[in-house]
């Protein structure tokens, strides 16, 4: 299968039905992506048919739990999941972050070429980072065990507001370990293409 025969087939198996326009988006995200890890080496996987499983398709997974409030995405590195989330959620306001100047390079470059006007990028460290409105929605993907993530980024979570984080196998030992969230649901995500074991945990705050 080519590129976009794959798109279309991990689409099908996720159940997004998004539009030629999202669906460029996404290939266009990949085909720039590919073009700057020759240079700056932004993401360990260089072959486009699984960089769109490891990342667009593995992003995507998260979509049915998206609520709708604005979503930070920490140590988002390359734009993954905050870049394909923002293209199929054009309703959502998407802020991504990394303590990477170059790979808050890639993202900010990105999201000008797509014309992504609900993705906003910021060069920071979470902990030291003071956002003008609070988030209802953190995600973060392989940043940090479950209490890091939160204590990291607990000064940004708005009232109300969920962390998400998608993790590999399901981390028993790190739920265990939580003081100042508690685990609202904690459910394996099906990633078309990818043959490795993925979960989503969703927190609030005790």
């Amino acid at each position: 299968m080519n590129l976009p025969e794959s798109l279309d087939a991990g689409l099908g198996a996720l159940q997004l039905d998004l539009s030629a326009q999202q669906k460029a988006a996404l290939l266009n995200t990949l085909s720039l992506l590919g073009k700057w890890n020759k240079t700056y080496n932004l993401t360990a996987i260089h072959e486009p048919e699984r960089m769109l499983t490891h990342h667009i398709l593995d992003s995507l997974a998260l979509t049915p739990y998206l609520g709708s409030g604005a979503l930070l995405d920490v140590g988002s590195g390359a734009g993954f999941p905050g870049i394909p989330l923002a293209i199929v959620r054009p309703d959502l306001s998407v802020t991504v972050m990394d303590a990477s100047q170059k790979k808050c390079g890639f993202m900010q470059q990105t999201a000008i070429e797509l014309k992504l006007a609900n993705v906003s990028v910021v060069h920071a460290r979470v902990e030291s980072y003071q956002a003008p409105e609070k988030f209802m929605q953190i995600v973060s993907r392989a940043f940090s065990d479950l209490s890091e993530f939160v204590r990291l980024s607990g000064h940004l979570l708005a009232p109300g507001g969920v962390w998400l984080a998608m993790k590999g196998v399901q981390p028993d030992d790190e739920i265990a370990q939580l003081k100042v969230a508690r685990v609202v649901r904690a459910l394996p995500l099906q990633v078309p293409g990818l043959n490795a074991e993925r979960s989503l945990i969703v927190m609030e705050p005790v």
